[in-house]
């Protein structure tokens, strides 16, 4: 992932979701603990270029590594490249923080994230539930 000021922070949110189709981050004004979740109100615009984004001036290419702890991969884009960044993956239709699972590696945030997409494990709506204990009772 090429940072570098001229780009837009939608630029690096492509980069890294090519590497990881399944997952997405998104940038933010001020940091957050491991463990903790960011504040929505904290968000920053995907249009701004990286050099508004930034707290410092460092350029370079980040290799995106799935074997890389979440947290691994958050805290190098904020003290090389003073980036704020939250990891999100998706859950039965929903975007997640995943603060939570932080210490889990970008390819097993993937991974997840690919299995709740599939339909299989989509919770049931109350009719599709109903019917499930019908049949089941």
């Amino acid at each position: 992932m090429k940072i570098a000021n001229d780009r837009r922070l939608k630029d690096l949110q492509d980069d890294f979701q090519k590497a990881f189709p399944y997952l997405k981050i998104e940038f933010y004004k001020s940091s957050h603990q491991y463990g903790e979740e960011t504040s929505k109100e904290d968000a920053l615009d995907s249009n701004l270029l990286v050099q508004d984004a930034r707290t410092m001036d460092n350029y370079g290419l980040m290799t995106l590594d799935g074997n890389q702890k979440t947290i691994e991969f958050e805290k190098l884009l904020a003290q090389i490249y003073g980036l704020n960044v939250q990891v999100f993956r998706k859950s039965y239709g929903k975007w997640l923080q995943t603060w939570a699972t932080d210490n889990w590696t970008l390819k097993e945030q993937n991974d997840r994230s690919a299995k709740m997409g599939d339909k299989s494990f989509e919770k049931p709506t109350n009719r599709q539930q109903k019917k499930k204990d019908k049949i089941f009772n």
